[in-house]
């Protein structure tokens, strides 16, 4: 390599790159704080705010512009999947990385399918969340393998958590006002999911339903 190359290389490494201003949304302030102190120990990060649900960092959308978000998947007033859903209509929207305890293989699938950039779970080592936030932030998506093969063999797969929450109470026995009460919705509303639900499965009534759930749950023991 001549002269004038090795300084330009060394002129180039010493630029320094804007930091990736980041958000936080979750709703333990345990992990907030330890979220927080964990991008402040790496210059590449910028942390503009912090929000302890999905309704309030959807308010500060209109307020703070910012490159990443880092998210929970459960929420209080609105979760990870209602975030992503309302994202998905919101031009110039910033990428999304939802960090969860959760063990459910479905929910990276999930995360994916309505326009997630990124995945990564609690259980893994610090620096696992902190690559996947600078590899989201230069415009990669992150996610762990997912076996589609398997996926696709479970009549189950193509259900949001939220529906499979629905599909496991009503297996149960709960009847629509029961749906209704602990879902925090109205009875035509558990109808309306119930509808869409029936035709995910390819089932005509609940006893069906509850039949394809009993047998899903039956293989994966």
């Amino acid at each position: 390599m001549t002269r004038e190359g090795t300084d330009r290389r060394r002129r180039e490494g010493g630029t320094k790159r804007k930091p990736i201003d980041v958000a936080l949304a979750d709703k333990n302030p345990l992990v907030l704080t330890g979220l927080k102190q964990l991008l402040a120990e790496d210059e590449r990060f910028n942390l503009v705010i912090t929000a302890s649900d999905g309704e309030r960092f959807l308010e500060a959308l209109d307020r703070v512009l910012f490159d990443v978000a880092v998210i929970g998947w459960v929420m209080p007033y609105c979760d990870g999947h209602c975030v992503l859903e309302k994202l998905r209509a919101r031009p110039n929207a910033p990428r999304i990385v939802v960090y969860t305890g959760s063990a459910d293989p479905q929910v990276s699938r999930e995360v994916m399918a309505l326009g997630g950039a990124g995945f990564c779970s609690k259980s893994d080592p610090p620096e696992v969340l902190l690559e996947t936030v600078a590899s989201v932030g230069a415009g990669r998506m992150v996610f762990p393998y997912v076996d589609v093969g398997a996926l696709d063999e479970d009549p189950l797969h193509s259900l949001t958590t939220r529906e499979r929450e629905l599909l496991a109470s009503l297996a149960g026995g709960a009847s629509n006002a029961d749906l209704a009460k602990a879902f925090g919705v109205s009875i035509n509303t558990i109808k309306f999911h119930l509808r869409n639900l029936y035709d995910k499965l390819s089932v005509r009534n609940r006893a069906q339903a509850a039949a394809r759930h009993a047998a899903a749950r039956h293989r994966r023991s």
